[in-house]
């Protein structure tokens, strides 16, 4: 790693030919590479993977946990069944998905 001596900045390698060579991105100032560079950036990111999750009339049977004492707002019943997700980041309180055992209707309710 090697700072331009006009500016201060960070050098970057650039290839000439078959020579490298370091160029400051803010002046423009040009100096022989004393070593070998490489400048390589890979990015790779893997898609988020979701649960889906189906529910009919038997999932209570299976053991999905219930609510008791929140309110739907579609139909007013006070018993859904819910999961907590961390859909923000660590430091913020987790997400919690309601779906009302009467209609089905689902909402989500932030902390």
């Amino acid at each position: 790693m090697e700072f331009c001596p006009k500016c201060g900045s960070l050098m970057l390698p650039k290839k000439e030919g078959n020579r490298t060579v370091l160029v400051c991105p803010k002046c423009g100032h040009v100096a022989q590479a004393k070593t070998e560079y490489r400048h390589a950036q890979a990015v790779t990111r893997e898609k988020e993977k979701r649960k889906i999750v189906i529910m009919d009339e038997s999932s209570e049977k299976v053991g999905l946990l219930v609510a008791k004492g929140v309110k739907c707002p579609k139909c007013g019943n006070e018993e859904a069944y819910y999961e907590i997700l961390q859909t923000r980041r660590a430091d913020e309180p987790p997400t919690r998905i309601y779906k009302c055992t009467r209609c089905g209707y689902v909402w989500r309710e932030y902390e």
